[in-house]
């Protein structure tokens, strides 16, 4: 039988706004003139809008979407990276009573005209030249576009594509005679509207839009607030790509509860604009928790001798501290002291590298190893998993700083239910499930069951406390040809956080006699020890190759191998000549690694682990 559904605190959050746009005029009526959004100009500095300045930007736009004549539910696409512009161009959208599509900036001329032509965009809005040249490559597979706004751009003499700013001089010419269209449209938009088209990236076959409404996203801002572990108090810094789920909830957060926000999805240039930003709290997904991890290590190992032995004390001192704190309990006596010297001697440089201010940090879109957390944790900042997917608008359950379980996802907020059917799949139930998949009634009769439960594909287990644990997901499932199943993030995760040599692995093995891994290594920390090691190589594919490398990963492979039953066990491993990136093809947009895709192009890599 399944387990019981757990549901957390209330049957159903309360509702006090009927759209987006609602929730929107509230926040910009309610608190004009504080601090809304800090952005950073081209030359570097950073700028600070309120929220009255902010609600007029929105305006403009919506008003000249209207003079374009859009309609309800329209789709207009956002073809662009996280910035300021990108919100306001989503929430101009909303606002005019359209809805938007995402599509991540990386994606192709191809990928894009699919997504257009599947959602029957009438507009995209694109970031610069370099991405409206996308769409004029394919401009005749995607005839019902009418027009193209670029942010950072050159409009075209044929008057296809505009300017942003021009759209809002459009506005403002649209509002001088019609000064309440806006306000009409806008307030007769109901919570079961469409508000989002998002496009699953998925790890396998052609992507499905997720259909999203105005009341979902009400639902988990609220729900979120109910939870009282955000406050306008804080500062959030959001840098993940608003094409993800992920990062749109993030933004109904910084909406509903008027959290002050950073914006600025330059990846290269995170580092900087934490220091400068000083948030205190920061959604990310786990990759970005690995190489973070990964650097740290790497260079407590480059310094050597009582360097690295001050900060491998500090970490087992921090990991009883950890502990501790894990039961509800805080450290005395001399542990307390042992703790303080630690903090003052290694993490408080640890938690400069973010900003200094943190006080926690949400990671979700994939499984983080709990090793990592703990890590962190030891090093004074909190990283709370959360769990949620598109169909679900995200987060359908989180860990709070008051009630956190490493190695799980947290409980359900508030109006959200869980339940594991039979075979050990997690199920959906709430405000926050989709309205379907665009297009695809199979599809969705497939995933939303007769009574709204959300089949998710995920595997899991609720335990006593109420927390939800993740143990796999059923189409990465192996069975072994002796009939073992294995979910192969247990392995992973070990490697990548005990392995300062690894970057990503995929434990292979379906329906073979026993299991493999496909490596790629840690650029950075590798070539370092190579240097070390007097040994040369010319780039990566090489250094990759080299026996002594092998080895190295190889040693840490031996290790957690002893830790596994016999069938669990990784038996070769093969060092791929690459790293896997978006840019190749081989991850996600959210950085979750394309098992199918890794599995094709690397097949001979793979049968050759089988041969001897």
């Amino acid at each position: 039988m399944p387990q019981a559904a757990v549901t957390q605190k209330s049957a159903a959050a309360a509702t006090s706004f009927q759209s987006v746009p609602d929730m929107w005029h509230y926040r910009v009526r309610s608190t004009p003139n504080a601090d809304a959004v800090f952005l950073k100009d081209p030359d570097g500095t950073w700028r600070t809008l309120s929220w009255s300045e902010a609600g007029d930007q929105v305006r403009r736009v919506a008003n000249g979407l209207l003079a374009q004549g859009l309609k309800a539910e329209e789709r207009i696409c956002i073809l662009c990276n996280t910035r300021w512009e990108w919100i306001v161009a989503d929430l101009a959208i909303m606002c005019a009573g359209g809805a938007t599509t995402t599509i991540y900036p990386s994606n192709t001329p191809k990928e894009c005209a699919y997504i257009i032509g599947d959602c029957d965009a009438v507009a995209v809005v694109v970031e610069n030249d370099e991405q409206a040249a996308k769409l004029l490559e394919v401009r005749d597979e995607i005839p019902n576009v009418r027009r193209v706004y670029v942010i950072d751009g050159t409009p075209s003499e044929d008057g296809w594509i505009v300017t942003l700013a021009t759209l809002a001089s459009e506005g403002d010419a649209f509002a001088e005679g019609h000064p309440d269209t806006y306000d009409e449209v806008s307030s007769a938009i109901g919570p079961e509207r469409l508000a989002t088209l998002i496009y699953t990236s998925g790890t396998t076959g052609v992507p499905k839009g997720v259909m999203i409404t105005h009341d979902s996203w009400v639902f988990e801002s609220e729900a979120i607030d109910k939870m009282g572990f955000i406050t306008p108090a804080d500062k959030q810094f959001l840098f993940l790509p608003l094409a993800h789920v992920f990062a749109k909830i993030m933004q109904v957060i910084f909406i509903r509860l008027g959290v002050p926000t950073a914006i600025d999805g330059n990846l290269d240039a995170l580092i900087d604009n934490l220091a400068v930003q000083q948030p205190t709290w920061m959604g990310a997904v786990p990759r970005v928790f690995e190489k973070a991890y990964a650097k740290i290590v790497s260079n407590a190992r480059e310094a050597g001798g009582a360097k690295l032995a001050l900060f491998n004390w500090a970490v087992n001192t921090g990991r009883e501290v950890s502990k501790l704190k894990q039961r509800g309990q805080n450290p005395t006596g001399f542990l307390k002291l042992r703790a303080q010297l630690a903090d003052r001697l290694v993490f408080s440089k640890v938690r400069a590298v973010f900003g200094g201010r943190l006080r926690f940090l949400v990671s979700g879109g994939a499984p983080l190893a709990p090793e990592i957390a703990e890590f962190f944790h030891a090093c004074g900042i909190l990283v709370l998993e959360g769990y949620g997917m598109t169909e679900s608008t995200a987060a359908t359950c989180v860990n709070t700083p008051d009630d956190f379980q490493f190695g799980t996802v947290g409980r359900p907020i508030p109006g959200a239910s869980v339940r594991i059917a039979d075979d050990g799949e997690i199920l959906i139930h709430g405000r926050g499930v989709m309205r379907g998949y665009h297009g695809l009634p199979e599809a969705t009769a497939e995933a939303l069951d007769d009574e709204g439960w959300l089949h998710s594909g995920d595997l899991g287990q609720i335990l006593p406390t109420g927390h939800l644990k993740i143990t796999g997901r059923k189409k990465d499932l192996i069975i072994t040809a002796g009939g073992k199943n294995i979910g192969p993030a247990h392995f992973q995760n070990l490697l990548k956080a005990r392995s300062p040599w690894v970057s990503q692995v995929l434990m292979h093995g379906d329906r073979r006699p026993y299991c493999v891994a496909l490596v790629t290594i840690n650029e950075e920390a590798v070539a370092k020890w190579a240097a070390d090691q007097g040994l040369s190589f010319a780039d990566y594919a090489d250094l990759s190759s080299k026996i002594e490398v092998k080895a190295l990963v190889q040693a840490d492979v031996d290790a957690i191998n002893k830790e596994l039953p016999s069938y669990e066990t990784v038996k070769k491993i093969a060092l791929c000549p690459e790293d896997w990136t978006t840019d190749n093809g081989f991850l996600t947009p959210s950085m979750k690694v394309k098992r199918a895709i890794v599995e094709t192009h690397y097949q001979d890599l793979l049968n050759g682990l089988y041969d001897t």
